[in-house]
């Protein structure tokens, strides 16, 4: 035996000849051998790039801002300031460890994260059917594919009715293919139809995708929201690249020295680029991502917490997200002389145990003590589809009596019977009458002895809603998410169902969809975006509705577990696959819950709002602090002639505070009470009234400096440095908050990184570790002008945010009440 053999050559073979190959049998292989095989041949994984720590700590010395800073710690060597050079230098070499080592964590979170979701795949071992990790099979094993399954290793097609195959991530395909007993099942497919026994005969790196892993790389996807804040790097840095270049024409033309004049404005250039963006971004997504892991929701592309955050239509499926996905049996009706246990033990016979099926398990619970399934075999079963929406079985009886049961959608069931027009009214009676009872039906047939069709009886099924579905619904409501309800049910039963969830609004049978004349495009569109939900749902309808309210500018969030969810879930802006989803939905998804109902879906809305809000509130600081030195650095230059902070303080201002705020990823903020959506004339307006505000406080202090206290250029700078460390860090309370800064409690990491860069700038300042001190007197000033000015600033914001959003009043009490509760909190004395 070879496990090793060629797999193109084992792919080739017949089914008997592989099994003798890989030295396997029906009864699959013994846990020993397995083990023996994996450690000889490894996991079923494909090997991944990694880049090594080194390489990765590395990566932070290289690229556009590292350059810079390099450029500026060469020309410091250059003309011979070596001070400038160690500082720079070591600052330069702090930044790339603070960097690396942030990404450093956020990456292994993501990785525990997404080892969360790894594939699993039903395995026969020792004679037994198990569940195991799918990255532990080896060639050699047996495994059951059901509807939905993603295909974990190369298999061959070992038993079962042809299946439906969806092979378009390795061949390009649209359309499933089938596939018989003896076919090839590639790594990656997925099952869109049938069930089926394979036996694995290559893993990992030895697979078809192993080895043109390159076909089905993916695109790294960027959100809204990511594309936004790059925009405003661009920005920032061409902004930074105009004000220098005119300064250094300016000084050049003043004949002033050229070498040091670049170095200057190389590291004002540094301190103007929004050096911590990368960082703060991945810190913040990682830390968003861990907080929802926490609630049971497991993020898989981290760019869909901020979509989360803008969504504001919900598709829902019904089954185990409204509802508890636990079927109850009700009383059934039956036809003729059919009595109630044969409708039920028929039905049983066309269920199978151990595909652990809601419905079949109702029916199996339903049947009598004395009911057996043990006289009968099951020669052939037909598992459910979307399509043929029916089970069948051909079963042989004690008395070797063949015939054939089945049980799916009344109409499908009924359209094969023969005798479906004698009782078909009483049938759509039932079904009515069911139905407006919230019941969803099933149709039960039996073959008779001339091998026709006979239509025995519907078996009402009952499917409760969730007990805090209706609370859920209503926040989401509050968050301003319209929901929809999406059910394969009869609008009869998904209208009792909406009704008893408290849905606003009509539920509509999906068959509109169909056919649509050009003319009449817009009044379904129409339609689609009143209704409260449909019924009657297949595959197709889902991705329409999903497409037409996108098309309609919403964001819309998609919710479902079934693979026929799986390209309204790749479709939304948001998917996410609930809880019991299948590999194909979980694989489609951006988001995988592990509990089930809404409460989940409610909580990531509300996370993925503070973190939006995180991350706008960083965009308005560093725009700010932007504007603020630039400005005032290029206008100093130009009328005065002055340089108001030397190259080293401009160093440490850009390294202190971009260190700082990487803590604004654990910040407190309080989820908003409506989608939220990048405002890009709010934020670049409040940052320039601020940023331009900042200006005036620096010339103020530039100006009582000169004119008033008459000091030495050498201590002002001083001052001017120390003024613009304190004021830089204080604007993140301003920016971080729509109202007071007081309203929401900053988060005690952020308080603390804060305080520690302001008191080791003010040490700094004092003692005059490269710069000239100052002394604990005009500390104490700088840090009474600068709360003061900070106050005026918080003041201008709310000011600006009553111009830009005239529904957001500024509430004086209760801003006084906030306040005093802050400064009253324990942990705030505290610290």
């Amino acid at each position: 035996m070879s496990v090793s053999a060629d797999p193109e050559t084992l792919s080739h073979l017949s089914l008997k000849e592989l099994q003798k190959q890989l030295s396997t049998s029906n009864q699959g292989l013994s846990q020993t051998e397995a083990s023996q095989r994996l450690s000889q041949d490894g996991y079923n994984e494909l090997p991944e790039s990694t880049v090594s720590p080194i390489m990765q700590f590395l990566s932070h010395f290289w690229g556009p801002i590292a350059w810079m800073i390099e450029a500026a710690v060469i020309l410091s060597a250059l003309v011979g300031d070596w001070v400038d050079f160690g500082l720079i230098l070591a600052l330069l070499i702090a930044n790339g460890v603070v960097g690396f080592w942030e990404e450093f964590q956020a990456g292994n979170a993501i990785a525990a994260l997404k080892a969360k979701l790894a594939l699993k795949a039903r395995v026969k071992r020792d004679d037994a059917w198990t569940t195991i990790p799918a990255r532990e099979l080896v060639a050699g094993d047996l495994i059951r594919l059901r509807l939905g399954d993603i295909v974990p290793a190369d298999t061959r097609f070992l038993s079962g009715d042809p299946a439906q195959v969806d092979q378009s991530a390795l061949t390009g395909e649209s359309l499933p293919v089938e596939h018989k007993v003896g076919d090839v099942l590639y790594s990656g497919s997925i099952l869109k139809q049938g069930e089926l026994d394979g036996i694995v005969y290559a893993t990992g790196a030895r697979t078809y995708m192993g080895k043109t892993a390159h076909l089905v790389a993916s695109a790294q996807t960027v959100s809204h929201f990511q594309q936004a804040v790059l925009k405003i790097g661009d920005y920032l840095i061409v902004i930074a690249l105009v004000l220098v270049v005119l300064v250094l024409m300016v000084a050049l033309f003043r004949g002033e020295p050229w070498l040091t004049t670049l170095r200057f404005l190389l590291v004002l250039t540094v301190a103007s680029i929004p050096v911590a963006m990368p960082t703060v971004l991945s810190v913040t997504m990682a830390v968003g991502a861990q907080q929802l892991a926490k609630k049971d929701a497991i993020v898989s592309r981290l760019a869909a917490i901020e979509e989360m955050a803008g969504i504001d239509i919900l598709c829902s499926d019904k089954t185990g997200t409204l509802t508890l996905n636990q079927l109850t049996l009700g009383e059934p009706f039956c036809v003729g002389n059919t009595a109630p246990e044969e409708l039920i033990l028929n039905a049983a016979l066309a269920s199978r145990d151990e595909d652990g099926d809601p419905i079949d398990l109702a029916i199996l619970t339903g049947l009598k003590p004395d009911q057996s399934l043990g006289a009968y075999r099951i020669v052939h079963f037909q598992p459910f589809d979307p399509v043929g929406k029916r089970t069948e079985a051909t079963v042989e009886t004690a008395d070797r009596d063949r015939l054939k049961v089945s049980k799916g959608a009344p109409q499908v069931i009924l359209a094969l019977s023969t005798n479906a027009d004698q009782v078909q009214p009483q049938v759509d009676n039932a079904i009515a009458e069911f139905a407006q009872r919230g019941f969803r039906s099933l149709g039960v047939a039996r073959t008779d002895s001339q091998e026709n069709w006979q239509f025995l009886g519907v078996l009402p099924l009952f499917d409760p809603p969730r007990s805090d579905s209706q609370q859920m619904i209503d926040a989401v409501y509050k968050l301003g998410v319209n929901l929809k309800m999406l059910t394969g049910d009869q609008q009869a039963i998904a209208r009792e169902t909406a009704h008893q969830l408290g849905l606003q609004g009509d539920i509509l049978d999906a068959s509109l969809m169909e056919k649509v004349a050009p003319h009449q495009a817009g009044q379904v569109a129409d339609a689609i975006e009143a209704a409260a939900g449909f019924a009657q749902v297949f595959p197709e309808h889902k991705y329409h509705i999903v497409e037409v309210l996108q098309q309609r500018g919403h964001l819309v969030g998609m919710a479902g577990d079934g693979v026929n969810d799986a390209p309204a879930l790749k479709k939304a802006d948001a998917g996410i696959a609930v809880s019991g989803a299948t590999d194909a939905a979980r694989a489609a998804a951006d988001i995988v819950l592990l509990t089930p109902g809404l409460g989940v879906i409610v909580e990531a809305i509300q996370e993925s709002r503070r973190i939006f809000q995180r991350m706008n509130n960083y965009a308005i600081y560093r725009i700010t602090e932007t504007i603020r030195i630039l400005l005032f650095m290029t206008l100093s230059i130009l009328v005065y002639n002055f340089y108001p902070v030397t190259a080293i303080m401009i160093v440490l201002l850009a390294l202190l505070n971009d260190g700082a705020i990487i803590s604004i990823a654990y910040d407190n903020t309080r989820p908003a009470k409506r989608p939220e959506t990048w405002n890009m004339p709010v934020v670049l307006g409040l940052a320039t009234i601020l940023g331009i505000t900042g200006v005036v406080e620096s010339f103020g202090l530039l100006y009582l400096g000169e004119q008033y206290f008459h000091l030495d250029r050498s201590i002002l700078q001083t001052l001017i440095y120390l003024k613009l460390s304190i004021a830089g860090h204080l604007t993140i309370f301003v920016t971080r908050t729509k109202g007071p800064f007081w309203s929401i409690k900053p988060a005690r990491i952020l308080l603390a990184a804060v305080l520690g860069t302001q008191i080791l700038a003010t040490l700094i300042a004092v003692y005059g570790i490269f710069m000239t001190p100052i002394g604990w007197g005009w500390a104490g000033l700088i840090w009474a002008y600068g709360l003061i000015w900070f106050l005026i600033e918080d003041w201008v914001k709310q000011r600006a945010y009553g111009v830009f959003n005239h529904d957001q009043p500024v509430y004086i009490t209760y801003s006084l009440r906030k306040l005093h509760q802050w400064f009253s909190h324990p942990h705030l004395r505290k610290s």
